[in-house]
């Protein structure tokens, strides 16, 4: 019987989708393990072989638990809101709903065909109304809230309102905006409703501000900096520009703090947990406030360097600091309005990168230095940050680089504050070997004590105070766009009003276009059912729009995180209608206990599902407060490209090995139309490039046009996508499994080499073989009791499997699968005590034919739940030893001894040995040397 992985495959599939084996229970007297994967967005290409690597590894550990004798949660599901899919729909009309149904068919075909061990009843989509529903209710909770600094903790916005109308603002300890005007408990109760609500505004936790946002005119969108690349969109490479619109944000930097403490306590990558705590940025130093002279304005800056308070030389704004357009004068207004203009050309993230570009434009304006009251001139500059700190820095060119190469720049005066110090080259910054000079107060003091004294004395004048701050801004929560969660919100005069929980979820409107409006306005601006009626509780045409009992709904959409923050509490109880999870559920589940997936999400998803965990935890609504005990990144499978070389002629394409010493530009080639000898199929991609198909294809002397190769990240713009159908075909799921694990380190990247899975796939067959026998190959499993040499075989591989499991190292595992089917060969070993637990051990890395072997050992059950085997150390212990025999250093023979005996056994042995007489021929030895365990030498 031949080993038949395509019948094996769909066989094992069908059975366990109409079984439903992975499904797990919420109420369980077991433990449980939650295994998860990073949900994938389902684009229209669809899988390559790439993409599985996270979820072969997650799968292998989540069998290992069952077999382990936990209750295994692995759900999957998809992201399936998105930028794509809507752009899509812009260039042909298609809904994004109809494209994203199509595409998340073919993921969960290409999923199945590998054999993952998903609990499918679980499966939750972004983009449904009955998941969106929780997270629109969500955004209500987190509007609903303030953070309140005393108990470091959010808190109900009903408490904060009975604070305002007891004792007003004043004794308020909360994470709000920063220019709250205090009043008193009855100002609170006099002020009509509307300015009640644009004060708690200010202090609620998810908030609508005007906010420098990343506008891409060409999306019709705000991108977020990690959708932007070299200036331009991550999608489709368009211009993006710095624009100020009111947007709804989320009041993430309360939680600055307790994000860096919990990095902690969790089992994260700490290069993960560096980028999460570069991201949020602590530092520890002073706020100071600078009077700006003939205005009625004060310019607050955050330093970390408030000891050097004495050096600073001239100010200098982000341009989109909202003071500048006041202060600048009539003589500068031209040079500054055309600076701030093309700085909006430029994302934050290119202005954070470039440190060799400088420019600034001067605002005719100075502030007053609070203790010498002399004039500092005011300059505007894109390497200051609108929302970073307040905008604004006092600086400091003798102590900082960035300062001192824009004052040399601009000719700005370079005072030394430092004593002994040459500042003629650069910048001093080394804080250790700072004494502070020509300070004042200051003078002789070093970088510590100078640093308290300055804050002291700022605080004693009324200029400033020690502060600690975070780099760390709050989170936009507004795109521009119609494939989003829309907002579960309605305007009464200009104020935000909730939908109540029983309304919703609020569906995505039906509209004709995709793209804003004519005036602007986001897409949802097209539809034309799209406002609230308060007396009908439902939404209804804009045209009934009258601000008594029909109100316009929110035009702008949740961005992607939004769905993928809360996700995977969801799959604890996926099909509740009336909760987000049930008590039941979230207290068995409780977290994550392996989370796999890429480190691009370490400042984005990863940060931002922290913060909501956080949140939900502060309500009372789950019982942790970090969402994954345990983080893996898994590396990158790559590509190798194939590469055409153009003449500069422009029609003509030369083969690699006669390209030396001409000028020709690469193009990558379709890797299908290469064969394995890196042959080029002309004809073929004259067809799939028509642009060459009269070109003129220069080849080898032998007639074959080779191509060039080059290791790249696996993508369909480089066309070196291996799809994993084909794979699958050719030489089975399992083979693909064995191989995607036996490239190398689960973290690291390596490079895919299609040819390299014949390796893999000999092995199946080999171990297929273990059990068949005869010539008609049929299924042989004896009673037999194991040798001791099987029985060895066994037991050193349950020992190493379990090990590198435990420690993710998958692709040594792969590697000992092989030697011990080797050596099981080599034994003839049959039996059934040693060839069954062997099928479990498998069974993680190659479901599909160890479920095969396990049914034909006479199971009726599947063997995802068998036990997994112990390891017994008792077979590894040797009880005897094979010395070698030697005469005068010269090994003769070997004999095989019990490592029980002593050394005068061992002795009377060998001497006894018919070898050892033959080679004695009746003379006797001058002395015997014995070692044991280790030698016997007989010197003669």
């Amino acid at each position: 019987m031949q080993y038949n992985f395509n019948e094996i495959e769909a066989k094992w599939q069908k059975y366990w989708a109409e079984n439903q084996t992975f499904k797990a229970e919420n109420d369980s007297e077991k433990e449980k393990f939650y295994v998860l994967d990073m949900f994938p967005y389902p684009s229209g290409a669809g899988l390559h072989v790439g993409h599985p690597l996270g979820y072969i590894a997650s799968d292998i550990y989540a069998r290992y638990k069952r077999h382990k004798g936990f209750n295994v949660l692995h759900p999957q599901g998809y992201d399936s809101f998105g930028l794509p899919a809507e752009q899509y729909a812009i260039q042909t009309g298609q809904h994004p709903a109809v494209t994203t149904a199509a595409n998340i068919k073919t993921y969960r075909r290409q999923l199945d065909q590998l054999g993952f061990s998903f609990d499918w009843s679980r499966e939750v989509r972004t983009s449904s109304p009955e998941y969106y529903k929780w997270t629109q209710w969500i955004f209500i909770q987190i509007f609903n809230s303030w953070y309140n600094k005393d108990t470091d903790k959010a808190e109900d916005i009903e408490t904060l309102i009975a604070k305002f109308s007891t004792d007003g603002n004043a004794n308020v300890n909360a994470v709000c905006d920063d220019d709250i005007e205090p009043f008193t408990a009855e100002e609170w109760i006099a002020f009509s409703n509307v300015k009640k609500q644009e004060i708690l505004l200010q202090y609620r936790l998810t908030y609508l501000a005007d906010t420098e946002v990343n506008w891409c005119p060409a999306l019709g969108t705000v991108l977020a900096n990690d959708e932007i690349v070299n200036g331009v969109s991550e999608r489709g490479g368009h211009p993006v520009v710095r624009k100020k619109m009111t947007q709804w944000s989320m009041r993430i930097s309360a939680y600055a703090q307790r994000l860096l403490d919990g990095l902690a306590k969790i089992d994260w990558p700490q290069p993960l947990k560096d980028s999460q705590t570069n991201w949020i940025g602590r530092s520890q130093g002073a706020s100071a406030v600078f009077n700006v002279k003939d205005h009625d304005e004060k310019i607050e800056v955050f330093t970390t360097r408030p000891d050097t308070i004495f050096g600073v030389s001239f100010m200098t704004l982000a341009p989109e600091h909202e003071m500048v357009s006041r202060i600048t004068t009539g003589e500068q207004k031209a040079e500054v309005e055309a600076y701030i203009e093309a700085t909006a050309k430029r994302s934050e993230r290119d202005r954070m990168a470039d440190v060799k570009t400088i420019s600034g434009a001067f605002t005719g304006a100075y502030a007053e230095h609070p203790f010498t009251k002399e004039p500092i001139p005011i300059w505007i500059g894109d390497y200051v940050l609108a929302g970073y700190g307040t905008g604004a820095v006092m600086s400091v060119p003798c102590g900082d680089q960035r300062d001192y190469d824009f004052a040399k720049h601009f000719n700005i005066t370079i005072p030394n504050i430092f004593e002994g110090v040459d500042i003629s080259e650069e910048a001093f910054a080394d804080k250790d070997k700072t004494v502070i000079a020509n300070s004042d107060f200051l003078n002789g003091l070093p970088y510590k004590k100078a640093m308290k004294l300055a804050i002291y004395e700022l605080e004693k004048i009324g200029h400033g105070e020690g502060k600690i701050n975070y780099r760390l801004r709050d989170a936009v929560f507004s795109r521009q766009r119609y494939w989003g969660e829309p907002f579960p919100v309605y305007y009464v005069d200009g104020m935000p009003q909730m939908i109540a929980k029983e309304y919703l979820p609020i569906a995505l409107p039906e509209v004709e276009k995709y793209l804003p409006t004519e005036t602007g306005e986001p897409p949802l601006g097209n539809a034309e059912v799209w406002a609230w009626c308060t007396k009908e509780n439902k939404v209804v045409s804009n045209d009934k729009i009258d601000n008594e009992t029909v109100f316009p709904l929110e035009l702008n959409t949740m961005p992607g995180w939004a769905g993928s923050s809360q996700y995977f509490n969801r799959y604890m109880d996926p099909h509740n209608s009336e909760s987000i999870f049930s008590e039941k559920a979230i207290n068995y589940w409780q977290d994550v206990d392996l989370y796999i997936g890429g480190s691009e999400h370490a400042t984005g998803h990863l940060l931002y599902s922290r913060f909501w965990q956080k949140f939900m935890f502060d309500k009372g609504l789950v019982p942790k407060d970090e969402f994954a005990k345990k983080l893996i990144n898994q590396g990158m499978i790559t590509g190798t490209s194939a590469f055409v070389y153009r003449d500069e002629d422009g029609k003509t394409l030369i083969s690699k090995g006669l390209i030396e010493g001409r000028n020709v530009t690469p193009i990558h080639a379709d890797v299908s139309l290469v064969n394995a000898s890196d042959e080029l199929d002309v004809e073929g991609f004259k067809k799939w490039r028509d642009e060459f198909a009269d070109a003129e294809f220069i080849t080898e002397e032998d007639g074959t046009f080779k191509v060039g190769r080059e290791v790249e990240k696996m993508s369909k713009s480089k066309y070196n996508v291996v799809n994993p159908d084909a794979i699958c075909d050719e030489y089975g799921a399992d083979s693909l499994r064995l191989y995607e694990m036996f490239l190398g380190p689960l973290e690291q990247s390596k490079p895919w080499n299609t040819a390299g899975i014949t390796g893999t796939h000999s092995f199946l067959k080999k171990l297929w073989r273990q059990f068949h026998t005869g010539e008609n190959a049929s299924f042989l499993v004896s009673e037999e009791e194991p040798t001791k040499e099987s029985w060895k075989t066994l037991h050193k591989t349950i020992k190493k499997v379990e090990e590198d499991i435990e420690n993710f190292s998958f692709n040594t595992s792969v590697s000992t699968f092989m030697i011990c089917v080797n050596e099981l060969s080599s034994q003839k070993c049959y039996s059934r005590k040693v060839l069954e637990p062997l099928a479990i051990l498998v069974s993680p890395y190659a479901p599909h034919i160890a479920e095969e072997l396990w049914n034909k050992l006479g199971h009726s059950e599947s063997i995802a739940t068998a036990p997994f085997p112990k390891f017994e150390g008792k077979y590894l212990v040797e009880s005897s030893k094979e010395y070698p025999i030697s005469f005068n250093g010269k090994m003769k023979f070997t004999l095989e001894l019990s490592l029980d005996l002593s050394k005068e056994e061992i002795e009377a042995a060998v001497m006894a040995n018919e070898k050892t007489q033959q080679q004695l021929q009746g003379r006797e030895p001058k002395k015997v040397i014995v070692v044991p365990g280790k030698i016997v030498n007989i010197v003669g």
